[in-house]
């Protein structure tokens, strides 16, 4: 986890200083931790960084999953939301994280972004990767698909494209944003033979808002509206769900997209990629989308996006 104090881009490591000790003597790496004080400027030297303490509920092993610490990673996550909210920070950038352990623990978790909102109780959330010259945000997150069709919604649907609407413009600093909007079904329903959730939901509720003002296109068939010439025409596509849109931006640029959490009252940016076990200590994982991550979360902070 690391967080961004108010000092120019100064970053803060919050994380078990004993797992980052003993990881970097593993790797042949050079780390001190330095003590993080509140009210003063992060000091950095090379091989260093300040370090938030949040101990481990058990010892752990590099790709090895223990349901134990579980708790230890909410905590980390409730360190530096909590410190973004005080004003301590000014943005928080998550690593990866492994939901099945936390639920094997009994911990009820479905992501990242649900967690974020229920913490700073933000009302509606939209998640949004960016990377290889796109912006995909999603209707739905991390729902199972036949669960999908129910939770797209009119209501579900404004809120989200209303929400999409205002972070672009303030945060993204985009004065009129260009949405285009995906179909459900294939073809985007085959004008009803192939679904009606375009006729019945979709369609009323972009017109509505085009009335109001609001520059969004749609439905469009997402097989036809992933195209580089089609999408100079927008600045962000939603997708409906989570495998409609993100194959698509991950294809085109994975390792250096970055995830956004919109709607909050927070800056949050984290990694386009899982935890991948595999590579857990070996030195080889690639560290390009969390600095995407961090280069991001800064721009974000500075109003410079």
């Amino acid at each position: 986890m690391l967080a961004q104090q108010p000092y120019a881009e100064h970053l803060v490591v919050i994380a078990a200083r004993e797992l980052l000790v003993q990881r970097a003597q593993l790797l042949g790496l050079p780390w001190r931790n330095l003590p993080f004080k509140p009210d003063r400027k992060p000091a950095f030297e090379p091989g260093a960084m300040p370090v938030i303490d949040v101990p481990l509920a058990a010892r752990v092993s590099p790709g090895k999953l223990d349901r134990a610490n579980a708790i230890y990673v909410l905590r980390t996550l409730g360190v530096a939301v909590d410190g973004c909210m005080s004003g301590r920070f000014h943005a928080v950038v998550t690593a990866p994280v492994h939901k099945g352990v936390i639920n094997d623990a009994g911990i009820a978790f479905t992501g990242h972004t649900e967690f974020l909102a229920a913490r700073t109780k933000a009302p509606h959330v939209v998640m949004m990767l960016t990377g290889g010259g796109l912006r995909v945000a999603l209707a739905t997150t991390h729902v199972a698909v036949k669960d999908i069709a129910p939770q797209i919604t009119g209501s579900s649907l404004e809120q989200t494209l209303r929400v999409l609407q205002r972070d672009l413009t303030t945060r993204f600093g985009i004065a009129v944003p260009r949405i285009a909007v995906a179909g459900l079904n294939p073809h985007a329903g085959e004008s009803g033979h192939l679904g009606r959730e375009e006729i019945e939901i979709i369609m009323p509720l972009l017109e509505r808002l085009r009335r109001e003002g609001m520059q969004v296109t749609g439905p469009l068939p997402a097989d036809t509206l992933f195209n580089r010439e089609r999408l100079r025409n927008y600045d962000c596509v939603l997708a409906m769900y989570h495998d409609q849109g993100l194959p698509v931006l991950k294809y085109a640029s994975f390792g250096s997209g970055v995830n956004v959490t919109l709607g909050l009252p927070i800056i949050r940016t984290s990694v386009d990629h899982g935890t991948a076990l595999e590579l857990a200590g070996s030195g080889k994982a690639d560290a390009g989308s969390l600095r995407a991550a961090i280069e991001l979360a800064a721009a974000l902070a500075r109003g410079h996006a």
